[in-house]
């Protein structure tokens, strides 16, 4: 059975008390703080899978709120069990398409966006649904504060070279790009990574990251 078509998980997740309710997605631009009970930065990942790496992140950084969002239900129902394994305050889960993050944040209310081993789109005719591409960093600048930035890692060479060639047209620009991050010791400082990064750079892949901002 594949991880996305497990029986009931739609179900898990609108009982969860660790996810935001569907119908209440229109109500949370500008009230994230209020959601949390505190004034604390949101950072956000975007496809965030099975959610070890922002549980790993929350679960270190208890002054920073953070948010997953993910599309598949069965693929949340497993951050789901791990948060009930291990609670913690400051993490929240939605189910939802990226294509509406700028419905869900207020204009400059998050500090962070991670994109993490995204869906690559190969096809030239899904470029716009690429998470790095133009079209959705027209919606992370809405979100993002000022001065906030976007980190985005992925083995894939043919997407991020399509993520550094959008960053000019899309207006931003980088603070970091490496072609090989774990031979990179600044860099690996403080680096969580994903089941997917282990996964990868196991077999010698070297990943790619980037951190932008406008």
């Amino acid at each position: 059975m594949r991880l996305r078509n497990i029986t009931g998980s739609r179900e898990v997740i609108a009982e969860s008390p660790y996810v935001v309710p569907e119908d209440t997605l229109e109500s949370c631009p500008g009230t994230w703080h209020e959601i949390f009970g505190n004034d604390h930065p949101i950072h956000i990942e975007i496809g965030m899978g099975k959610g070890r790496f922002l549980h790993t992140l929350a679960k270190s950084n208890p002054q920073i709120n953070y948010v997953g969002i993910e599309k598949y239900s069965s693929v949340l129902l497993r951050a789901i069990q791990k948060m009930e394994e291990d609670e913690l305050p400051n993490l929240k889960f939605i189910r939802m398409d990226a294509e509406d993050i700028d419905k869900v944040f207020g204009k400059g209310e998050v500090d962070r966006i991670y994109l993490n081993f995204s869906d690559p789109w190969p096809k030239d005719r899904h470029a716009k649904r690429r998470l790095p591409s133009r079209q959705f960093l027209a919606r992370y600048n809405v979100i993002l504060k000022k001065e906030g930035t976007l980190e985005f890692k992925t083995d894939n060479r043919p997407l991020f070279d399509f993520a550094v060639e959008e960053l000019e047209p899309a207006g931003w620009q980088a603070k970091v790009i490496t072609y090989d991050l774990h031979s990179d010791a600044s860099l690996m400082e403080g680096n969580v990574m994903t089941e997917y990064e282990e996964k990868f750079s196991s077999i010698g892949n070297p990943i790619c990251k980037y951190i932008i901002f406008r």
